[in-house]
């Protein structure tokens, strides 16, 4: 990959850890990765809402150089919604990463392309980084419709992104069919795809998709990321289960630089 992108290895906690549970996890994160792993890579946790205070004053106190991360947002900054957290609230606990469009929230809440694309906008609004979410389901990618399906979704994800904002933005291709699963794309389908991202990002914004991150997820573990990591076009990993151990995460943030 270009000198320029840096790689980014990101744990999705999804509904896990505690707010205890979630400030051992760092901790033991803290203690394992050194100075020279972050100098190669930048890693980000992404915990429960419940535990975003707890981790960030850790961080904060310690002076972890790890990035807090979110793993959802609504776009409006305040109001009557009732279960939802604003970017305003996200911004103040000094989160930098946002995860938007993951497949567990299209496909399990719901969430379509227009609302995916207002928390992305939200999230930049409020310097934040989103991280977008583009990937198939198994039926897609057997019907041959892969490379449409996720330009689509980046398509209407990035709708409304200035040129100059494009930098801000991580692109996050998951695979639906490999996530927690176990099964793994090959690492040429996955970079196939994260090129076709890179192609698309050129053609709509120039020389400035040289600089964006695009990151593979789907059953990330420390004996597939080096494989995965080598592609020119993969710039990083979104880690699910394997994020929830501090040893393996780390193991992850080192093979994966």
């Amino acid at each position: 990959m270009p000198e320029g992108r840096k790689p980014l290895i990101s744990g999705n906690w999804k509904m896990n850890h505690t707010h205890l549970e979630a400030i051992a996890v760092v901790q033991k994160l803290a203690y394992t990765l050194g100075p020279a792993d972050y100098d190669r890579a930048e890693v980000s946790v992404h915990p429960a809402f419940t535990a975003l205070r707890s981790v960030q004053t850790l961080l904060d106190a310690d002076e972890v150089p790890i990035a807090l991360g979110a793993q959802n947002v609504y776009f409006e900054d305040s109001g009557a919604f009732t279960g939802e957290v604003s970017p305003v609230m996200l911004a103040k606990l000094n989160v930098r990463y946002v995860i938007v469009g993951h497949s567990e929230r299209r496909h399990q809440f719901g969430e379509g392309d227009e609302l995916i694309n207002k928390k992305l906008l939200a999230v930049l609004k409020h310097k934040m980084r989103p991280i977008l979410c583009v990937g198939e389901t198994l039926d897609q990618r057997e019907a041959g419709v892969t490379e449409e399906l996720v330009l689509s979704q980046l398509e209407a994800g990035l709708s409304g992104v200035a040129a100059e904002a494009l930098v801000e933005v991580v692109v996050a291709y998951e695979p639906v069919w490999a996530i927690g699963t176990g099964r793994n794309a090959s690492p040429e389908d996955a970079q196939a795809v994260c090129k076709c991202v890179r192609g698309w990002l050129a053609q709509h914004y120039g020389a400035g998709a040289e600089a964006v991150r695009v990151q593979y997820g789907g059953s990330v573990t420390p004996d597939n990321v080096a494989e995965l990591m080598a592609q020119p076009d993969i710039d990083g990993a979104l880690v699910g289960g394997a994020s929830l151990d501090a040893e393996r995460f780390a193991q992850i943030a080192r093979l994966g630089s």
